[in-house]
C-alpha cells in the first residue's frame, strides 16, 4: 500500500478526474468510483466531457466526493487525483493537478485521428515530462496487467484497482461496486484485474 502520506483523506471535498479515449471504459470506471463513495455515505457529482468518443476521442469523467458537493466542476489545478488512461491524455490533463496530487498514468499510447492523418505528431517525451512536473506520480502497464487478467478492456478496472490504494474507502466497498457494475459473466476476470492493479500500487 502506498505510504500513510500518500493516501488522499476524507477530510474535505476531493476532486477525482478521470481521462481518456472512446473505448476505454473511462465511464464504467466512474461509476464504479461514485458508488464507491456512495456507500461510503459521502454526497458525489459527476460530469462527463465527451470528445467524439466513439472514434477514439477524448473522455473526461469529473467526479467530486465529500459532505456537502455543490458543483461536479473541477477547474485547473483543482484535482486531488487524475487516473489517465493513456499517456497523452495524462499530458493534456497534467494541468488540472494539484501540486501535491496524485497523478496515475497507464502507459498505453492510442494514436489520435489527427496522428494518424499526418496533421499532427505524438510527442515521444510524455513520460519523462511529467515524471519531471510531478512528485507524487505513478505510471504502469495497465493493458498489460488486464492482459494477464483475461481480458485486455479490463484495463480501466486494473486502473481502479490502483486508485484504491490512494483514497481511504474500505475494500469492501470496492468488491460490492464490481459486482453490482459488471456483468456477471466477467466479474471473476474483473475481480483479478482489480487485484492486479491493487498490488501495482503498493
Amino acid at each position: 500500500m502506498p505510504c500513510e502520506s500518500l493516501v488522499i483523506k476524507m477530510s474535505k471535498i476531493i476532486n477525482v478526474l478521470l481521462v481518456g479515449v472512446g473505448g476505454q471504459g473511462t465511464i464504467l470506471a466512474s461509476k464504479i468510483l461514485t458508488h464507491v463513495a456512495l456507500a461510503q455515505g459521502y454526497e458525489v457529482k459527476m460530469s462527463e466531457i465527451h470528445g467524439m468518443a466513439q472514434r477514439g476521442g477524448s473522455v473526461v469523467t469529473q467526479v467530486r466526493i465529500g459532505e456537502d458537493v455543490y458543483s461536479p466542476v473541477i477547474e485547473a489545478g483543482e484535482a486531488d487525483i487524475i487516473v489517465a488512461f493513456e499517456q497523452l491524455e495524462a499530458y493534456r490533463w497534467a494541468h488540472f493537478l494539484k501540486k501535491d496530487g496524485v497523478l496515475i498514468v497507464n502507459t498505453q499510447k492510442i494514436v489520435p485521428l489527427t496522428v494518424l492523418t499526418g496533421a499532427q505528431t505524438y510527442p515521444t517525451s510524455i513520460l519523462e515530462d511529467l515524471k519531471g512536473r510531478v512528485e507524487r506520480y505513478l505510471e504502469l502497464d495497465g493493458l498489460k496487467l488486464a492482459t494477464e487478467a483475461g481480458n485486455a478492456k479490463a484495463t480501466n478496472v486494473v486502473l481502479m484497482g490502483v486508485l484504491s490504494k490512494y483514497m481511504d474507502f474500505q475494500e469492501e466497498s470496492w468488491q460490492n461496486a464490481l459486482t453490482e457494475k459488471i456483468p456477471a459473466k466477467l466479474l471473476e476476470l474483473n475481480k483479478k484485474a482489480f487485484a492486479l492493479g491493487v498490488a501495482e500500487a503498493k
